[in-house]
């Protein structure tokens, strides 16, 4: 099962779901295969997916344990909850150029999660059914949590942005 996390925000993030869909449309991703998505408020309709705006903490925790892989977006605490379960991780950045944020911290997360070796980095959206094959071949790097150094660094590279 494919387990799909947009968050919780107030800004939408249909550009995710739209590849996902196009995909399946396409035949590069089995109609077949279970799709979960925690949308959020992205409100989407999917023949394919099974879209579910908000879950309890409950729900949300069965849905990470079933997963064989999380696709999600590129949020600190979504990838960090994906991790300590050790779970496979495709990441999408919400850029404020869509008005999926406020401003482009989420590359920078992108960035430092995939240059350890945690998680893969969707940047190019049309290849998400190339990404999602090679993630099955993935060997994710065992995450130990150093919150504090990870933090500190995470913070310098945001204000680095201004």
């Amino acid at each position: 099962m494919i387990f799909v996390i947009l968050g919780t925000q107030d800004k939408k993030f249909p550009r995710l779901l739209d590849a996902l869909q196009k995909k399946i449309d396409d035949g590069k991703i089995s109609k077949k295969e279970e799709i979960i998505v925690q949308a959020g408020s992205t409100k989407y309709e999917s023949k394919n997916m099974k879209i579910i705006d908000y879950m309890s903490v409950r729900k949300f925790e069965e849905c990470i344990d079933r997963a064989d892989l999380i696709i999600c977006h590129a949020g600190v605490g979504t990838i960090l909850t994906a991790l300590k379960k050790g779970k496979k991780i495709i990441a999408a950045a919400r850029l404020k150029q869509y008005g999926e944020h406020v401003n482009d911290h989420q590359l920078q997360i992108l960035d430092n999660f995939t240059a350890e070796g945690y998680i893969l980095a969707l940047e190019d959206f049309d290849k998400i059914d190339l990404l999602i094959k090679q993630a099955k071949r993935f060997t994710p790097a065992k995450f130990k949590s150093n919150k504090r150094y990870f933090l500190r660094q995470l913070e310098k590279e945001i204000n680095i942005l201004g």
